[in-house]
């Protein structure tokens, strides 16, 4: 369960005293999320997320988050928005820890993706990108190219412990995608981490998009490259073609690739999953025990990893 930090009722009282919400109703830990500690708050004027930003999310960081939110939600992208208190303030303190409420979304994350998922998805990501276009904020991306080799200097010396030789292959890999690395693509701000699991939906439609907290700016085509990876893979590893198109399609219907994009986005997908695989073999190997959430398998993301390796153009991702 994703809860680090429990609240006390009267704790919880207080906090929710310093918004325009009335009295608390229903409080509950929410078990899925690996970052923060997640409730569902209910009050006599509706329902809401509260969130506690544990260690691992920078307090620095949060306005960014907090703000980006408010951006995308005011120019029409469905996003939780955050609530703000008395004082005109979204953040504050809760337990000694940063905290925020955000507007409750309706839906369920997919836990059987359909090609129909997929062009949702690429419909709203595409949305999303527009919609930032302005957002007065910059956050670097900390977890491109150069957070990679902090990341693999960490994880390389115990890597033979997942699977052998797994440090000289994501050695050479990122020797090679140093290398090869775009610097000129279009730039604006991405979400970087949508997932299935950040993505609501009812039926087949599109309800909204949460967890903000991997945004920054970086190249916009990298967040194509990250859904690729996380949204057309079966179960037994194999690449889904049928979803990329329907995911690339209903993108491209809303925000065109370039034609650099295009010729990018085999190496793009090779860094995304590079990055994935990494951050997950560091959890991995630095799982403290009797940690509530269980590690997610690194080696998932090595097997996207030689798909994109065998790719040579955007036609094994079905365009033409």
């Amino acid at each position: 369960m994703a809860v680090y930090t429990d609240v006390p009722d009267e704790e919880l009282a207080a906090f929710v005293a310093e918004y325009d919400l009335g009295a608390v109703t229903a409080f509950k830990g929410i078990a899925e999320g690996v970052e923060n500690s997640n409730f569902l708050l209910r009050t006599e004027r509706g329902s809401f997320i509260l969130t506690l930003y544990e260690k691992r999310v920078r307090a620095e960081d949060l306005p960014f988050f907090l703000g980006l939110m408010e951006h995308l939600a005011a120019r029409g992208f469905s996003c939780p928005t955050p609530v703000k208190g008395r004082d005109g303030a979204a953040l504050r303190q809760l337990c000694g820890r940063p905290a925020a409420i955000v507007t409750f979304l309706d839906g369920l994350w997919p836990r059987r993706i359909q090609p129909s998922h997929c062009a949702g998805v690429g419909d709203a990501l595409a949305r999303l990108h527009l919609a930032g276009d302005g957002f007065g904020r910059r956050r670097p991306n900390d977890l491109s190219v150069a957070g990679w080799r902090r990341l693999l200097d960490a994880a390389a010396p115990r890597a033979h412990e997942v699977r052998a030789r797994l440090a000289d292959e994501l050695l050479a890999e990122f020797a090679h995608l140093e290398r090869a690395w775009p610097t000129d693509l279009p730039q604006g701000v991405i979400h970087a981490d949508l997932f299935p699991d950040n993505v609501f939906f009812q039926g087949e439609r599109l309800t909204g998009v949460i967890d903000f907290y991997f945004a920054c700016d970086d190249a916009l085509a990298y967040d194509v490259a990250i859904c690729l990876n996380a949204w057309c893979f079966e179960a037994d590893g194999s690449f889904n073609v049928t979803k990329a198109r329907a995911l690339l399609t209903r993108y491209e219907a809303v925000r065109p690739l370039s034609q650099a994009e295009y010729a990018a986005l085999p190496v793009l997908a090779r860094g995304s999953a590079l990055r994935f695989l990494l951050t997950r073999l560091y959890d991995w190997l630095n799982h403290p025990p009797g940690a509530f959430v269980k590690p997610k398998d690194p080696l998932e993301y090595l097997h996207k990893l030689r798909f994109h390796q065998g790719v040579r153009d955007v036609g094994s991702y079905g365009l033409g």
